[in-house]
């Protein structure tokens, strides 16, 4: 049986084993699918053992840069990301490495019936994160797209590497003011119950869409303050499985119907 699997460490709560199990049956794909604990201390020798049957693997925290590392190939978008998602082995047994987070997290934003294109998109933090997202997002054209994080070099040396690809700026929390028509937050401070220092007035009732990385059975901090303020607010359980169905159709040539599976694994949380 095709074997695939995802490597982290902690892993154990990852959701990908189910994700891939509906894919599989929903596209008749026969194949199996683990979560696998990974060594902090020697990733790339259990990546390369595994590979000895297995086709194709998704990595999560925090082995990205690592995966990224020891690819033999890259797709320019996990170039660009500096990370590796998923890694997809070709013939002679070379390792493929793609960065899938940006565009799940663009084709959730369009599900959800987000404009991107033309438009004032802030996204904050200047992670990994952030960085895995920026060519998928600037590849929609917005109009204009500032980082905001605390650190402000840190926004501004993203701006310098993605400059090329599109309308870049950074900025702090504190500059910002003015309103915009989407917010990402691609910080962790939602796992924390926390929100980055946010003035209101970056809301537009009833037109700033606001959208959270960070997924949980109620709404996240960043969800809950955009939405008292009249934002639509959204989670990224859906781009957790469309960064899933961009990996499956790189490794089996067959894209899976996402809305199903999202919303089996909703109804899970509740």
């Amino acid at each position: 049986m095709d074997r695939y699997g995802v490597f982290g460490n902690p892993i154990g709560h990852s959701k990908s084993p189910q994700i891939h199990a509906l894919f599989a049956v929903q596209t008749g794909q026969v194949l199996s699918y683990e979560a696998l604990l990974a060594p902090l201390d020697d990733f790339p020798a259990f990546a390369r053992a595994f590979f000895h049957d297995g086709l194709g693997a998704n990595v999560t925290v925090p082995f990205k840069e690592q995966a990224y590392r020891m690819a033999d190939q890259l797709t320019e978008r996990a170039r660009r990301a500096g990370a590796v998602n998923t890694l997809k082995k070709l013939d002679g047994g070379r390792l493929l490495g793609d960065n899938t987070d940006g565009a799940g997290l663009v084709s959730d934003l369009l599900n959800a019936g987000v404009t991107l294109a033309g438009r004032r998109i802030l996204l904050l933090g200047a992670g990994g994160a952030v960085r895995g997202v920026l060519e998928p997002l600037l590849a929609q054209k917005p109009a204009a797209l500032i980082i905001a994080n605390r650190t402000p070099s840190k926004a501004e040396q993203l701006v310098q590497e993605f400059a090329e690809l599109g309308s870049l700026s950074a900025s702090t929390f504190a500059d910002l003011a003015a309103p915009v028509d989407l917010i990402i937050n691609g910080t962790s401070a939602s796992l924390g119950g926390e929100l980055p220092p946010l003035a209101d007035s970056l809301i537009q009732p009833g037109h700033t869409f606001c959208y959270d990385m960070m997924y949980a059975a109620k709404p996240t901090a960043f969800c809950h303050w955009a939405a008292a303020l009249g934002a639509t607010t959204r989670d990224g359980l859906g781009m957790l499985v469309e960064q899933a169905a961009e990996a499956f159709e790189l490794w089996r040539g067959v894209r899976p119907d996402t809305g199903p599976v999202l919303s089996e694994l909703r109804r899970q949380l509740r």
